[in-house]
C-alpha cells in the first residue's frame, strides 16, 4: 500500500514537473525574417595594452632593438667597453651603440637582450636574426658572435646555440642569417659579442663595430611577413571570423599628453625609422607597474590595414581628435588642441584616407604602394575620437564630420558616446551625435554580472528610425567581489546580453569585445579575451561565446519570442535568453542561454517552416562548466565547446512528455523538447 502512495505521489510530481517545464515555450517564426544582420556585426578591438603589440602578436623578440627607450639600455645588460652613439643612419631612430676593445684579450664587450619577459625559442623552428652594422676601428673587416642562451639552466654552458657574423663594411648595411632553433626555452636571451682576434687569433686592440635596429623574429609568421606577426595570437583572432578590426586603440589614441598621442604617419615608415612613442599604460596602472613599456610602431597602420584584410575584417581606425586622454587630464593640464589649430588634425584623417584608398601612383597612396599594397584597402569606417565626452568633444567632432564629409562623403564616421552606459555625458551625448549625422556611436560599458543579466532588452527601445546606429566598441563583464577575471561565469552573462544585441541588430551594426590581449607576465587590465605567454596562446571562456556568435551570426534575424515577448531573462521566462537568425546557406540557428543553475527543459516550437518542410538534421554546440570561476588561462581548454546531433525523430506516443524529441501540437507546429543545463549557452543549427 505504501509502495502504491509513493508511486502516486512521485507520479503527481512529475506532472506537475511536466507542466511547470511547458512554461518555458520559446517560439521561433521561421517565416519572420525581420532585418539583415550587418558582416561587421562580431568584431574585435585591439590596443596595445597588457603587452598586446610588442611583446605579443608582434612577433620581434627583442625589446628596445634600436635603443630609444627613454632610458637607451633598457631592456639591454652591457658589459665591456659599449658606448651610445646618437648620429646613426635612421633620423628617427638616432641611437647606435659601438662595441670597442675591452682591454683585455680574455675580456668581452658585449650586450645581452632579455626580450620581453624573456625570448620564446620553438625547437625545430626557424628564426631569422638581423641587425645593421658598420666597423668603426682600423679593420675593415671584424667579427661578431651571436648566442641564445638559458641564464637559469643548469647546464654547464648557458649558451645552447650561436655562431659568427662576419661585419665587412665601413659603411652601414644590414646584415642577416636564419637558424633552426636546437631547444624550446621559454625564457632565453640574445648575447652578442664583439670578438677582438684577427685571423692567426691574434687580439686586436683597434676592434669596433658599431650596431643598430638588432632584431629577431621566427621565420613562421601569420602568412610569412617579414615583419609579421606572431602566428599562433594572430590565428586565434582570425578564427573569431572578425567582421571588423578597431585599431590602434583606445586610450593610446588620446594619449595621456597630444606629444604622446597615437601618429598614425610616424608607423608608415620603413621599419628601422619607425620613432618610438611612450605607452600610455606605462604609467596608469601603478599596482602593475611596467616602466619599460613602449610602442616601437613595428606593428603600424600598413601591418593592421593587412592583418584586417587578411583575416577578412572591414578595417576601423580610430584617430585623435585633439584632445588627450580626459581621465587623465584636467582643464589645467591644457589637454586639447585649441579649434583654430585643430586642422593639421583634421588633415591626418584625411591623409589617412588617402593612404588607404587613394591612387597608387600620388600621395599617400603612393607611401602604402611603396610598402607593398599598391591595391586600395577599401576603408570604409573612420572613428574620431575615443570615448571623449563634453562641449569640448563635440565642437572638435564637428569640424571633423564637416571636412571629412565634403572630401569623402562614402566614409561612415563613429563618434563617441563617452566612457560609461549612461549618465550624464551618455544622455547629452546621443543627441549631438544625431545632429551631427554620424553614422555610428561607440558605447563602452564595462560592468558587473547583474549588468548583463538585466539588460540583455538595452536596445529593444532604442530608436529604430534613426539612420544613426550603434557600434558597442568595448564590452566586458568585470565580476563583481574582486572577481574581475575571465571566469566562467563572465562569458555566459555576456551571451545572454549579446542575444540582445543579435535580436536588434537593426540598431546594433558593431561590437567587439574588449581588451583583445593580454601576456600573461604583463597585463595591467581584466579581463582579457585571449592570454598568451611567450609560446602559447589561451582563449578564453568570453572567447567562446564571442567565437560561437560571429560564426553563427547568419544574415537575417528571425522573430524568436516567449509568452509573445522578447527572451531576455524577464519575468516568468526562468532566466532565459535567445535570438535566432537565417544562415547564407538556409540554415536556421537559435542561440538560448539558461543562466538559472539548473537544467531546463525547453520547447523550442517552430512555427513557419518554409514550405511546410521538415528539418532534416540538426545539431546543438553547448559551452558549459559545473564551475562557474572555471576558466582556459592556467588551465587551458578547461571550458570547451561541444557539438552534437539533435534527435529530430518524431515522439512515438503523444503521452510521453518526458522524451526528448520532435511533437506535432494542435495548430500543426513541430515542437522539440529539449534538456538545457544550467549556466549553459546552446546554439541549434536547423538544416532543411
Amino acid at each position: 500500500m505504501a509502495r502504491k502512495i509513493l508511486l502516486t505521489i512521485l507520479c503527481a510530481a512529475l506532472c506537475l514537473n511536466i507542466s511547470a517545464q511547458r512554461k518555458n515555450v520559446i517560439t521561433v517564426d521561421f517565416s519572420n525574417e525581420k532585418f539583415p544582420v550587418q558582416p561587421t556585426m562580431y568584431g574585435v578591438f585591439f590596443e596595445d595594452i597588457n603587452f598586446a603589440a610588442d611583446g605579443g602578436i608582434y612577433a620581434e623578440l627583442v625589446k628596445n632593438r634600436s635603443f630609444e627607450f627613454g632610458q637607451p639600455f633598457q631592456g639591454w645588460k652591457v658589459y665591456g667597453n659599449v658606448s651610445l652613439k646618437d648620429d646613426g643612419p635612421f633620423g628617427n631612430c638616432p641611437h647606435y651603440v659601438r662595441l670597442g676593445y675591452a682591454g683585455h684579450p680574455v675580456m668581452v664587450s658585449g650586450i645581452e637582450n632579455e626580450g620581453f619577459f624573456g625570448i620564446g625559442i620553438k625547437e625545430g623552428e626557424e628564426y631569422r636574426l638581423s641587425f645593421w652594422a658598420r666597423t668603426s676601428g682600423k679593420s675593415a673587416q671584424e667579427y661578431l658572435s651571436w648566442f641564445l642562451c638559458e641564464n637559469g639552466s643548469q647546464l654547464d654552458d648557458q649558451r645552447f646555440q650561436g655562431g659568427d657574423i662576419c661585419i665587412d663594411s665601413r659603411e652601414w648595411k644590414k646584415y642577416s642569417l636564419v637558424f633552426t632553433a636546437e631547444k624550446t626555452v621559454e625564457k632565453a636571451s640574445l648575447r652578442l659579442n664583439l670578438e677582438p682576434w684577427d685571423e692567426k687569433g691574434d687580439p686586436k686592440e683597434s676592434s669596433s663595430v658599431d650596431l643598430e635596429h638588432i632584431s629577431l623574429f621566427p621565420v613562421d609568421t601569420y602568412n610569412g611577413h617579414e615583419n609579421g606577426l606572431r602566428k599562433d595570437i594572430a590565428q586565434a583572432i582570425a578564427d573569431l571570423k572578425p567582421g571588423i578590426l578597431r585599431f590602434p586603440g583606445g586610450c593610446i589614441v588620446e594619449g595621456t599628453t597630444l606629444e604622446n598621442r597615437y601618429k598614425w604617419k610616424d608607423s608608415v615608415n620603413p621599419v628601422e625609422n619607425r620613432p618610438i612613442n611612450v605607452n600610455r599604460w606605462m604609467f596608469d596602472q601603478k599596482n602593475r607597474f611596467f616602466p619599460d613599456y613602449w610602442q616601437s610602431y613595428g606593428l603600424g597602420f600598413f601591418e593592421y590595414f593587412l592583418f584586417a584584410e587578411e583575416i577578412g575584417a572591414e578595417p576601423l581606425p580610430v584617430i585623435s581628435c585633439g584632445m588627450a586622454c580626459q581621465f587623465e587630464n584636467g582643464p589645467e593640464q591644457h589637454p586639447n588642441a585649441e579649434l583654430e589649430v585643430l586642422d593639421p588634425y583634421i588633415q591626418d584623417a584625411l591623409d589617412l584616407i588617402e593612404f588607404a584608398n587613394g591612387p597608387a601612383k600620388k600621395g599617400w597612396g603612393k607611401v602604402r604602394a611603396s610598402l607593398g599594397h599598391p591595391e586600395p584597402f577599401g576603408l570604409k569606417y573612420l572613428a574620431v575620437g575615443n570615448e571623449n565626452w563634453g562641449k569640448e568633444y563635440v565642437e572638435r567632432l564637428e569640424l571633423f564630420t564637416k571636412a571629412i564629409r565634403a572630401k569623402y562623403p562614402e566614409i561612415q564616421i563613429i563618434g563617441s558616446s563617452g566612457p560609461y552606459s549612461g549618465g550624464e555625458w551618455f544622455d547629452e551625448l546621443w543627441p549631438e551625435m544625431k545632429r551631427l549625422g554620424v553614422d555610428l556611436v561607440d558605447e563602452h560599458f564595462y560592468s558587473n554580472e547583474t549588468f548583463f543579466e538585466k539588460n540583455a532588452d538595452r536596445y529593444d527601445n532604442y530608436d529604430r528610425n534613426s539612420k544613426t546606429k550603434v557600434f558597442a566598441g568595448e564590452y566586458a563583464c568585470h565580476g563583481s567581489n574582486g572577481r574581475k577575471y575571465n571566469h566562467f561565469n563572465a562569458a555566459i552573462v555576456e551571451a545572454a546580453f549579446m542575444t540582445g544585441m543579435e535580436r536588434n541588430a537593426d540598431v546594433v551594426h558593431m561590437t567587439a569585445y574588449a581588451p583583445l590581449l593580454a601576456h600573461v607576465e604583463g597585463w595591467q587590465w581584466r579581463p582579457d579575451l585571449i592570454w598568451f605567454d611567450n609560446l602559447n596562446t589561451m582563449k578564453t571562456c568570453s572567447y567562446h561565446v564571442q567565437q560561437l556568435f560571429s560564426i553563427n551570426k547568419g544574415a537575417e534575424v528571425i522573430d524568436v519570442t516567449m509568452d509573445g515577448k522578447p527572451v531576455a531573462g524577464k519575468e516568468g521566462q526562468n532566466m532565459l535568453y535567445a535570438s535566432a537568425v537565417k544562415d547564407h546557406d538556409g540554415s536556421y540557428i537559435v542561440k538560448i542561454v539558461n543562466l538559472s543553475n539548473y537544467a531546463q527543459t525547453v520547447y523550442i516550437d517552430m512555427k513557419g517552416v518554409p514550405g511546410g518542410a521538415q528539418f532534416s538534421s540538426a545539431e546543438v554546440t553547448t559551452l558549459h562548466s559545473d564551475n562557474a570561476m572555471a576558466d582556459n588561462i592556467f588551465t587551458p581548454d578547461a571550458v570547451v565547446p561541444v557539438t552534437k546531433d539533435v534527435d529530430l525523430r518524431p515522439v512515438p506516443r503523444p503521452d510521453e512528455w518526458w522524451t526528448m524529441g520532435v511533437r506535432v501540437l494542435e495548430d500543426g507546429t513541430n515542437s522539440l523538447m529539449q534538456t538545457i543545463d544550467g549556466r549553459t549557452f546552446a546554439v541549434y543549427r536547423f538544416r532543411l
